[in-house]
């Protein structure tokens, strides 16, 4: 429902209905409205196209069609929303309420950035813009990891980071991963699975610290020990998998999205930054 047609119930409940039908009457001699205009309040215009689209959501809700008198309770209606929004402005809401100042940055974002998605790039521009990015889109490689556990008593653990240096070391000359966990103790609790893993369910499992310590190594290396939750992640990287291109045409959709969206980012980077040019902004001296 859109919001002009949920005021219909708004204006019965809060009586409006009958000081707005006084106020849309045009007084004799008053100046012609504006042609995109299909009233005024203290000098606001209500536009037609919004008068048009809130007749038209009345008129695909009603199954028999329009009934007498619809055309002048819908203007009475949008009269009402007109007169409750100059009301919030007067009473401070767009200043005070957290809610009515939430609405309002949100509906200038989407003003702005809508502009800027109204230009359709040409393929040129697509094309360009892949080949400028192409590690955007290139999807994640693989990696298959082994893991042994060795569990600390705290933050401070000199024992703890000895033995998971040792188990490192074995790793590091050969020998399993099981026979070494069962020499260091109890295992993590959620074993790694067995096989090749995206970056991001390896991040789930181990953490960003560890993902970080395996990228770059080869094949068969063993990573540094890495400090967790209750212990030392003790990697061993298997195999790795490279990520991959795809070609421009399987994901020309979605490059086209992005560059929409990274277009209005740009415009209202820009429009901010014109924002604070005109503005006069005072700071305090001293952050709290």
């Amino acid at each position: 429902m859109t919001r002009p047609i949920a005021l219909l119930a708004l204006g019965a409940a809060v009586g409006l209905a009958v000081a707005a039908a006084g106020l849309v009457s045009a007084p004799r001699g008053a100046p012609s409205l504006p042609d995109d205009a299909i009233a005024t309040v203290n000098g606001a215009l209500v536009r037609r196209a919004d008068y048009d689209r809130a007749l038209g959501a009345l008129a695909s809700d009603r199954r028999g069609g329009l009934a007498d008198g619809d055309k002048r309770r819908v203007l009475d209606r949008l009269v009402d929303e007109e007169l409750l929004v100059q009301r919030a402005f007067e009473l401070g809401l767009a200043q005070r309420d957290r809610r009515v100042r939430s609405d309002l940055v949100t509906a200038v974002l989407e003003a702005v950035t809508n502009e800027a998605d109204q230009h359709e790039a040409t393929d040129a521009e697509v094309e360009r813009f892949f080949a400028e990015n192409r590690d955007y889109f290139t999807a994640p490689g693989r990696m298959q990891v082994e893991q042994v556990f060795v569990r600390a008593a705290g933050d401070l653990d000199p024992e703890a980071l000895a033995r998971a240096r040792e188990a490192a070391a074995r790793l590091a000359a050969g020998e399993s991963a099981e026979s070494v966990q069962r020499d260091v103790g109890p295992g993590p609790v959620a074993p790694l699975p067995n096989g090749l893993l995206p970056a991001a369910k390896l991040r789930e499992y181990l953490g960003p610290a560890a993902l970080d310590a395996l990228r770059g190594l080869p094949g068969g290396a063993v990573a540094e020990p890495v400090r967790a939750a209750g212990g030392y992640h003790v990697l061993r990287l298997v195999a790795a998998e490279p990520g991959t291109v795809p070609s421009l045409e399987a994901v020309r959709d979605e490059v086209r999205a992005e560059l929409r969206r990274r277009a209005g980012d740009d415009a209202l980077r820009r429009y901010l930054a014109e924002l604070r040019g005109r503005a006069q902004i005072r700071v305090a001296g001293t952050l709290p």
